[in-house]
């Protein structure tokens, strides 16, 4: 269960400016706590969201979904033809850098520091995936010819697509034209610079398969392999 934030001072004492002020800072760097608040708390969360998301759209090329949470220390760019797009439920903590082509499905968490550069041909990220704080995803590259400074190089972007419930721990690096099926998890620190499957492990500079999600019980649950049983229903869930 997911604690909820710490009682609230008495609506007429001269503490309650700075309570909410820190409140603001747990969420913005914790901002799945944001979904959970109680009703109490709720309703000036989404006065301050409304707030800061209205903002948002006001200065930039952003479509943002219902229900979004986005830290206003977060720094978010989006122009024409490069524009932001996020689904229902997705948050953006503290500190986060964003900047378009992107497009986020619903239930999408980008955590402290992270960064998402689209470079020409664009992110595209599949329903409640999660990315960690300071992971980094670039779609976009430098040429290396050994006659040109690396600054005189030209840039190419092929773009990179993260699919459902996808996983992309803390330090961990996605690289440009890199794709990544649904339900995969990056390791930290791991550095990816080729395509991973479906519920494939990564870890490793560079990153290589080490193993099978669903052939992992100590990671949360009991195989899901097609024809090994679920323990939490009769039929075994897709794969």
């Amino acid at each position: 269960m997911t604690p909820d934030l710490p009682p609230e001072p008495d609506l007429a004492s001269e503490g309650l400016m700075a309570f909410r002020t820190q409140h603001q800072r747990r969420l913005s760097w914790m901002p799945w706590l944001y979904f959970s608040l109680k009703a109490r708390h709720r309703a000036w969360a989404e006065t301050w969201q409304a707030e800061v998301q209205a903002e948002l759209l006001r200065l930039e090329t952003v479509v943002l979904g219902r229900d979004c949470f986005i830290a206003p220390e977060a720094a978010i760019f989006g122009e024409p033809g490069r524009g932001i797009v996020m689904g229902d439920r997705c948050s953006v903590a503290a500190h986060a850098f964003l900047h378009g082509p992107l497009h986020l499905g619903s239930e999408v968490s980008i955590n402290a520091r992270a960064t998402l550069d689209g470079g020409r041909a664009g992110i595209r990220i599949g329903h409640g995936t999660r990315i960690a704080s300071g992971a980094t995803l670039y779609a976009f590259d430098h040429g290396l010819a050994p006659d040109h400074r690396i600054m005189d190089q030209p840039v190419t972007s092929r773009g990179i697509e993260l699919g459902c419930d996808v996983w992309v721990g803390a330090q961990a690096g996605i690289t440009d034209g890199v794709r990544i099926g649904d339900h995969a998890v990056v390791a930290m620190g791991a550095v990816v610079t080729r395509d991973v499957p479906p519920w494939a492990l990564v870890a490793g500079v560079p990153a290589r398969i080490i193993g099978d999600r669903r052939d992992r019980p100590d990671l949360g649950g009991a195989s899901v392999r097609p024809g090994a049983r679920s323990p939490s229903s009769e039929a075994d869930p897709p794969a």
